[in-house]
């Protein structure tokens, strides 16, 4: 069955809820499926190597995820209005994957936390996206007719779905937010299956 790797580094757990709403969204499509992965923190100073495992949560990616999956979302916390060093770290490893074509043709997506409603979420989104656009992906968003785009009062945006962790860090969505992660794992997916058709 193919599959979509819903990819993504966390550390508050906000993105890790995103990225399981996304992939309950990608279960909605039929004979679609996803591949949960998440990416190594990075230290400024050379520590010991992490396990190759994590303790919880998704396993590690790996670089056969990107070759096998029919598509990919990724999904990063907002650090500055761009993404965390742990998804930037691992996409610029990734030369040999955007000289061969792995990403080619596959339709890809973002998603992100911020702790302030303007604390970023579009631009984030959007420097996630440019790395994708190399990588020859079919880029898309959460179109206006999703109807909670227009009444959320939290995260949700055009360019992908979001959450608005607050000032605690609070990792709970609301229902809006929630809604539009799982709209935006079912286009991906549904996009996939039509690309592969």
């Amino acid at each position: 069955m193919p599959e979509i790797l819903v990819l993504y580094y966390s550390r508050g757990g906000s993105v890790a809820r995103l990225a399981r709403q996304v992939a309950r969204g990608i279960g909605e499509v039929d004979g679609m499926q996803a591949r949960l992965r998440t990416v190594p923190p990075v230290a400024p100073v050379t520590t010991i190597a992490s396990p190759p495992e994590p303790e919880d949560g998704a396993p590690y990616v790996d670089r056969r995820d990107l070759a096998e999956c029919a598509g990919l979302l990724i999904g990063s916390p907002t650090r500055f209005g761009n993404m965390a060093a742990p998804m930037k770290h691992f996409i610029d490893t990734l030369g040999a994957e955007w000289a061969s074509g792995t990403l080619v043709g596959k339709p890809a997506a973002a998603f992100t936390s911020t702790a302030t409603m303007h604390g970023g979420q579009e631009s984030t989104l959007l420097t996630m996206l440019v790395p994708l656009l190399h990588h020859g992906c079919v880029i898309s968003g959460i179109p206006f007719t999703e109807a909670a785009l227009n009444t959320t009062r939290s995260g949700g945006t055009p360019y992908g779905a979001s959450h608005v962790a607050g000032g605690q860090d609070d990792p709970e969505l609301s229902d809006d937010e929630a809604v539009l992660a799982r709209a935006l794992g079912r286009r991906i997916a549904d996009l996939a299956r039509r690309l592969q058709a």
